[in-house]
């Protein structure tokens, strides 16, 4: 019997509290990971779904595991990578938190107008070194300016397989619109352009490409 390929995928913006009513975040709305969802689930895959905070319905079909902190997404992923035949990361994750985390609000006149941060976990990073030989590790690039090279640059420093990458901020935001562009590039000189069009179509071709990928291996 052959084994069902098993996808994990993660979507959406991750939250870091400063107090118990404050955060800083990202504006994705988890459009994106969630249609990635969509068309695996029609692929034919078994789908584990990681998502931050977002005001989507899960997709039927998939396992969906909801969490609000970077950690709290690390820590879900390393429980299931292990069983996954491939990682999409397309959840934005706040690369940042704040040092401390007051135990109850702030009141506005006692807050400082300096944040002391601090890195999260790099998740890709830490992923990487955990992956075993026939799993596939893809990255998503969220760029303002010069985004091949920069998601090339992520391709190669985090020894991901695939990297898909698209420009946010102004007029080409790809945050919480219906629709983007997305360049999904390889080890070597593999690239595909997916779009413009729906994040629902782009999906779908991603993840047909992705399937061929694993096809050919």
């Amino acid at each position: 019997m052959t084994k069902q390929f098993r996808c994990l995928i993660t979507a959406g913006p991750t939250r870091e509290y400063f107090d118990p009513v404050r955060f800083i975040s990202n504006p994705s709305s988890g459009k994106m990971g969630y249609a990635l969802a969509e068309a695996a689930l029609a692929q034919g895959w078994y789908v584990d779904l990681v998502t931050g905070p977002v005001a989507l319905l899960p997709p039927t079909g998939a396992q969906t595991c909801n969490v609000v902190t970077g950690q709290e997404m690390l820590a879900a992923i390393e429980r299931l990578f292990p069983q996954c035949d491939m990682l999409i990361m397309a959840a934005a994750v706040c690369d940042m938190r704040p040092k401390a985390v007051a135990d109850h609000k702030v009141k506005k006149d006692a807050l400082s107008m300096t944040l002391e941060m601090e890195p999260t976990p790099d998740i890709l990073q830490t992923i990487a070194r955990r992956k075993q030989p026939g799993q596939l590790l893809v990255g998503f690039a969220a760029e303002t300016e010069a985004v091949e090279a920069h998601a090339r640059s992520k391709l190669n420093a985090k020894q991901l397989d695939w990297v898909a990458a698209n420009q946010v901020g102004g007029e080409h935001n790809a945050f919480e619109a219906d629709e983007n562009t997305v360049y999904l590039l390889g080890k070597g000189a593999q690239r595909i352009v997916l779009g413009p069009g729906p994040k629902t179509q782009i999906a779908r071709d991603l993840i047909h490409s992705l399937a061929q990928c694993v096809a050919s291996t």
